[in-house]
């Protein structure tokens, strides 16, 4: 029931935001209780708590699988965007801001977990970009790497990038062509082209 519990919140959570989605609203999709929850949660922080780390963990897991792949790392970057925008929904109720404003001591741990996981994961696709050749040879690997974390917060920042008139779609692809164009070598940039065509095909 609690891994129940936690899933069924976690999809209202994403769909719906942390703060409008209340413990009547779960008991009664889960058609059971408050009590029933109140029996693996001791609140509504606790179960929020726990439903973003299972999100973080699955998404970690997705993100270890691709990564497995050994996949051309243009092509892995745009995987990793696909896997992640699959599971938080689009982000259509900014989920990431009613975290950071009702919840910032949930949101600080999260930030920090998703730093590291990232910062992993990008250092190595920037080497073996740079082994193959399709990012510049000069670029700083840590310095890059940082970077590129502190714009993927940037844009889901919802005063700057309001979802009216942008998508997290459009955000998600936008970035990662301003980061890509930085860093690739004339060999990247033709990878970078090629995906950006399957893109625009995707979401026509």
């Amino acid at each position: 029931m609690r891994n129940k519990i936690i899933e069924i919140a976690n999809d209202m959570f994403l769909n719906l935001g942390f703060k409008s989605v209340t413990m009547d609203d779960i008991a009664n999709n889960l058609g059971v209780s408050k009590k029933t929850i109140y029996k693996y949660f001791t609140n509504k922080t606790a179960l929020v708590e726990a439903s973003t780390l299972h999100t973080f963990e699955t998404i970690s897991h997705g993100i270890d699988c691709v990564c497995e792949l050994d996949d051309n790392p243009i092509d892995e970057i745009f995987a990793i965007k696909k896997l992640v925008m699959e599971h938080l929904k689009d982000e259509k109720s900014s989920p990431q801001y009613q975290l950071q404003k009702y919840y910032p001591k949930i949101f600080s741990d999260l930030k920090q977990k998703q730093f590291e996981l990232m910062q992993g994961c990008v250092i190595n696709n920037l080497n073996r970009g740079k082994a193959l050749g399709v990012y510049r040879e000069n670029i700083d690997v840590e310095f890059i790497s940082r970077i590129y974390f502190t714009g993927i917060v940037g844009i889901k920042d919802k005063e700057m990038f309001p979802l009216k008139n942008y998508s997290m779609k459009t955000l998600m692809n936008y970035y990662l062509e301003y980061h890509l164009r930085g860093i690739c070598t004339p060999k990247g940039i033709e990878q970078l082209e090629h995906q950006l065509e399957k893109q625009t095909i995707i979401y026509e």
